[in-house]
């Protein structure tokens, strides 16, 4: 059977440029987004050369209403339900909300819940009326947990990881499946640490293709739990978060992410964190 497009938001780098090329392997064409045109054509580039697959780039800020009406208008031109939509693209922040430049932590609401649900909004018709589809949502470990110094981008991973599940029932029965897939560190740019220090050597962490791996190997199999943790950390914290309860999983997560050296100041860079 041939194979229907795929979309992947935050593909120019990391995690989505693995997921793209491996879901490109098996077949599908692509639709790829990210800001960074030069490594969209890159990628476009390596996935036709590659795997011989259609691929349009669309050079976009999905928190920006502009961009992601550009990705909507691609989408219609297909002519064609969305097979696979991987909704990869996110921001996260670090350090006090005080202290935290305002349009930065409002911009992580808009791309990682905003674009997520509008995205999603839009794939979703089409896969439901074509009894089958696969959305797949680049949640996090940490949407398990209140995190003090990351507030805003641990509450956006779990109002993700709840999208997913309510999603999944309002699914059942329509052939169309929901996943969240919440990796713990991962060994991007997006998830190196902010306070001038990088992740611990000793601390369990996994690649991109090693995530972008876990997702295919999801939607090769059959309907299962719609919260998917990736990797070494992931697997346990998520359930010792649970056991544990949100008040002393939030006083520990505290006790980790506060500031080391020096607070990061209003509009500093090492306190905004993007998955490309």
């Amino acid at each position: 059977m041939a194979r229907g497009w795929a979309l992947v938001t935050g593909a120019s780098a990391g995690i989505g440029a693995e997921v793209a090329l491996r879901l490109a392997r098996r077949g599908h064409p692509l639709v790829v987004v990210a800001r960074r045109g030069d490594r969209l054509a890159a990628l476009a580039a390596q996935a036709r050369r590659e795997h011989g697959v259609e691929v349009r780039g669309v050079a976009a800020d999905l928190s920006r209403e502009e961009g992601r009406a550009a990705v909507r208008g691609v989408l219609d031109q297909l002519h064609a339900p969305i097979d696979v939509a991987v909704l990869n693209a996110g921001i996260g922040t670090q350090g006090p909300v005080a202290e935290l430049p305002r349009d930065q932590e409002i911009r992580t609401v808009r791309l990682n819940c905003v674009a997520v649900v509008d995205l999603a909004s839009h794939v979703l018709p089409g896969m439901v009326a074509n009894g089958r589809g696969d959305l797949v949502i680049m949640s996090s470990a940490a949407g398990t947990q209140a995190i003090p110094f990351m507030a805003t981008y641990a509450a956006s991973k779990a109002f993700e990881m709840r999208f997913v599940r309510g999603l999944d029932e309002e699914l059942r029965g329509t052939g169309v499946r929901a996943f969240a897939i919440c990796p713990g560190p991962v060994r991007t740019a997006f998830h190196r640490l902010g306070w001038g220090k990088d992740l611990p050597r000793l601390m369990p962490t996994e690649s991109a293709g090693s995530v972008a791996a876990r997702i295919v190997r999801v939607l090769e199999r059959p309907r299962r739990n719609p919260v998917v943790a990736s990797g070494p950390l992931a697997a346990i914290t998520m359930p010792l978060t649970a056991l544990l309860g949100e008040a002393i999983s939030a006083w520990g997560a505290g006790l980790y992410h506060r500031p080391r050296h020096r607070p990061v100041r209003p509009g500093s860079p090492q306190g905004t964190h993007h998955r490309p």
